[in-house]
């Protein structure tokens, strides 16, 4: 018997093509029901059941009930860097759907990603704040710079509840778009919740795409300048 970690279970669990559009649905972090589930991956509701249970029992989503319904999740951020790992994978190795959707540019310009900012406006707020000293560290091991925090504080973010959360303050996520990294972690969610509070984007319904106003983004261009290219 073969050792080590088994991710042929992994593979079956989200190479299903119902369940990995099911999965797709849920990296854009809302709650979603099995009903909601079943259309995402054109299935009747008694076979998306089925593959729920699966990903269930897989620990790769998790569930809450609320009054009559149940609304599924991803379990964690590692699933979902899992495949936005993946996506990136498929789409350097050529491996696509063969028609584009009307959304995908919008995807591509900013998207959520489980949590936090995606595409290519999530990419150049993380260049940003490396270029500049406000992160500073390389792969996984980054960290928010003294300066950092400073800027970070002034936005209204509380900097030193970022650091009080399970997940790391700083993390990097491969892009499935722009095939660079992009920020995740807390802060990377706080600064995606503080964008949408603030009105300078919103969400699109029945979408992971994030649409911001032109105002909105003349902010965000002025807050985060571009500073160099990173690979």
């Amino acid at each position: 018997m073969k050792e080590g970690p088994d991710i042929a279970q992994i593979g079956s669990l989200v190479g299903d093509p119902a369940r990995s559009n099911m999965l797709t649905a849920l990296m854009g972090g809302r709650a979603l029901t099995a009903t909601e589930l079943a259309g995402a991956a054109g299935i009747t509701a008694q076979t998306a059941s089925s593959h729920l249970a699966k990903l269930e029992a897989g620990g790769l989503i998790a569930q809450r009930k609320q009054g009559r319904h149940r609304y599924f999740s991803l379990a964690d951020d590692d699933v979902g860097f899992m495949l936005e790992g993946l996506m990136g994978f498929a789409a350097g190795h050529g491996f696509n759907r063969t028609r584009t959707g009307p959304k995908d540019p919008a995807l591509r310009k900013a998207r959520v990603c489980y949590n936090h900012l995606a595409g290519n406006l999530g990419v150049h707020l993380f260049d940003s704040l490396v270029g500049r000293g406000s992160i500073s560290g390389s792969g996984d091991d980054l960290e928010l710079t003294a300066g950092g925090r400073g800027e970070i504080a002034a936005l209204g973010i509380d900097v030193d509840g970022l650091s009080q959360q399970k997940r790391p303050v700083c993390r990097t996520c491969l892009d499935w778009s722009e095939r660079r990294s992009h920020l995740s972690g807390t802060l990377g969610k706080a600064l995606l919740d503080h964008f949408l509070a603030k009105g300078w984007a919103k969400r699109e319904s029945a979408s992971r795409a994030v649409r911001f106003t032109a105002n909105g983004e003349k902010t965000f261009l002025s807050l985060f300048p571009k500073i160099s290219e990173r690979s």
